[in-house]
């Protein structure tokens, strides 16, 4: 037992001084750590995936870059490492495309008459290739338990191992989650979305932990992302609510004088948490991970900041840092849990309450 504790240790400490590294090795112009590129520059999406900094060279992986060009309307497809290596030998742009470090990096394009703008933009970015990389293993693990129940009959055998695991957790959700807060006449068809939303952000938000490819985007940190998630729910609570939910909105059992007479202030109120509900959703995802990653950034930073000033004062303050990261780590594996839950669970109240009952009341 204190064996296996000990390898599960010494495998931690391995992993995470691996890969915190390959961000903390950036320096600004003095010498001195740059915190802000190291915390920032994690958390924001970039058009290559970054994998480590060796001796001053940046070993990355090329992303395809998708952009339709305002002068010409054209599409232009090239790679990242073509644009790099041109800006690199002191062209100030690439095809009339360049990085605008002033907006987050993003890709921008200089006209002719000296004014840059906006070009359409669909390239394949580090979040985007998470993305991928998060359905190809949905895609794994989903269809190899499909693969066990084809080949087994489970009135006879019951599934072990990572299928049972598995089961455990889709029947959790799907039982005690959605079907309780939906109800059991309209759950069947958002179940199928809702488990989709779980396991997504779930194994997202476990992949962002990871700190060397094929992990490490901040995917769920990315308030797009988590906009669009919102978004799905927000669709899928008002194009589907049946007539008692837009009645209660527009027409509510309260006084003439709350809904109608001089002003609707009870259909006002309803229809701004029309907006209000998925937007709550979208920043508690968005700020409950990107705190995570943060706070671990930090405490990274920490022992190469400390170590500059003095190796006494660097190697206590490096024990500490390992520690608080480690104990980080441990939590965002239950955020990200957690976070995938209440992210589900809302959404699923939220659809919930889209489908009241109408009550009838008989006279006796």
């Amino acid at each position: 037992m204190k064996k296996s504790l000990l390898r599960t240790l010494c495998m931690a400490f391995f992993v995470l001084l691996a890969g915190m590294p390959v961000r903390a090795a950036h320096s600004s112009g003095d010498g001195s750590v740059d915190v802000e590129e190291i915390v920032l520059g994690h958390m924001a999406d970039a058009y290559e995936w970054h994998i480590t900094t060796w001796e001053g060279k940046h070993i990355s992986i090329p992303l395809p870059i998708i952009v339709r060009s305002e002068r010409t309307g054209e599409w232009s497809m090239f790679s990242s490492a073509e644009m790099v290596e041109a800006l690199h030998h002191g062209a100030t742009d690439y095809k009339g495309f360049y990085f605008n470090e002033e907006r987050n990096g993003k890709i921008y394009e200089r006209l002719a008459d000296g004014t840059s703008v906006r070009p359409w933009d669909l390239s394949f970015t580090k979040s985007v290739a998470q993305i991928w990389i998060v359905v190809l293993v949905l895609l794994v693990v989903f269809l190899s338990c499909a693969h066990w129940y084809r080949k087994h009959d489970v009135r006879k055998e019951s599934p072990r191992g990572f299928v049972c695991l598995m089961e455990m957790l889709v029947m959790t959700i799907h039982d005690d989650l959605i079907k309780d807060s939906i109800g059991e006449k309209h759950y069947r068809p958002y179940a199928p979305y809702l488990l989709t939303v779980f396991f997504f952000i779930f194994v997202t938000n476990l992949l962002g932990l990871l700190p060397v490819f094929p992990g490490g985007a901040n995917v769920t940190g990315n308030i797009n992302i988590t906009f669009f998630l919102a978004l799905c729910t927000m669709l899928a609570i008002n194009l589907f609510g049946n007539k008692e939910y837009w009645k209660e909105i527009f027409w509510p059992d309260v006084p003439i004088f709350l809904k109608a007479y001089p002003l609707p202030i009870m259909p006002i109120i309803e229809l701004f948490g029309i907006i209000t509900k998925p937007f709550a959703l979208m920043v508690r995802l968005f700020a409950n991970m990107m705190a995570g990653h943060a706070i671990i950034l930090s405490f990274a930073s920490i022992i190469f900041i400390t170590w500059q000033v003095n190796a006494y004062i660097g190697s206590g303050l490096t024990v500490l840092s390992f520690v608080m990261m480690l104990f980080m780590n441990c939590l965002e594996v239950l955020v990200a849990f957690v976070q995938a839950y209440v992210f589900t669970m809302l959404s699923a109240v939220f659809i919930g309450l889209a489908h009241p009952e109408h009550e009838s009341h008989h006279k006796a």
